[in-house]
């Protein structure tokens, strides 16, 4: 049963694309780490990834905490996260089903709570909450989520960013109101820590990684996000052609190079 305030169709918009989002996502950069760690006073003892996915945010944390555990309502996500944990072989990570407002974590257990381009699934209020609960004092919560798309040419992300448009405005067509996913504002992820009341410091911190991309990622980048991908599941045909040009705009700048792109990221820190 599905907790008071989460949506099915925010879970179900990350079912069944799993390898590729695992493929063409980036990692969590090694900057979100050194902040964390450093606002948390040290290696932390225990991580919750919250909304982790695939683990391409849990992970990263491997050596530099002593446990991590990522939790995820999505079954497929999460069992690409247990695949991969099983191939790495660490008892220092597993990954387990929750939601961000109800967590089988006990009170004041954890010294750092994650989401990675996830927190704008959830609903803040009874979220912090949670999370204030999870938290010893002086624990960390850090949301941080990449700018899409990556910086690279002014073209290619305007292309990017009409691709994304049209398969919303696809999406407002094809799927009833009621059943459409709701992502909210991550501009207001600062204002709900604040406004919480659950924490003595807030603070948004801006930061980039520079990560080797080829044209076949790009492209990639842009087919993983999740409203492409239900227009995809639900059968149209309708994004297509718009695909194609993509693509081929993407290579023919690309050329057969491996380019290094700056991915833009942004993360509000609350400290318990």
């Amino acid at each position: 049963m599905i907790p008071e305030g989460n949506l099915k169709s925010n879970v179900d918009r990350f079912s069944g694309y799993q390898d590729y989002y695992d493929q063409y996502r980036p990692e969590a950069p090694g900057q979100a780490v050194e902040i964390v760690t450093a606002y948390a006073g040290g290696k932390p003892r225990l991580v919750a990834d919250v909304g982790c996915g695939t683990g391409l945010s849990s992970f990263v944390w491997l050596g530099k905490a002593e446990q991590i555990v990522g939790i995820e309502p999505n079954d497929d996500m999460r069992g690409k996260a247990e695949q991969k944990a099983a191939a790495v072989g660490s008892g220092a990570i597993s990954f387990i089903p929750g939601y961000s407002n109800q967590l089988s974590l006990a009170n004041g257990s954890v010294d750092v709570v994650t989401c990675s381009q996830s927190f704008h699934w959830m609903e803040p209020e009874s979220t912090l909450k949670e999370f204030a609960r999870v938290l010893r004092d002086g624990g960390v919560f850090a949301a941080y989520d990449c700018d899409w798309p990556p910086t690279l040419m002014w073209t290619l992300e305007d292309s990017y960013n009409r691709l994304l448009a049209k398969s919303d405005a696809l999406l407002a067509q094809l799927v009833p109101k009621d059943d459409q996913a709701v992502k909210r504002d991550k501009n207001a992820h600062l204002q709900h820590i604040r406004q919480s009341g659950h924490f003595r410091f807030a603070k948004e911190i801006v930061f980039h990684n520079m990560e080797s991309c080829d044209a076949e990622r790009y492209v990639g980048l842009a087919i993983s996000q999740g409203g492409l991908q239900t227009v995809l599941k639900l059968g149209s045909t309708a994004l297509n052609d718009d695909i194609e040009a993509f693509r081929r705009q993407v290579e023919d700048y690309f050329q057969g190079r491996t380019l290094e792109v700056m991915f833009n990221y942004r993360m509000r820190v609350g400290v318990k």
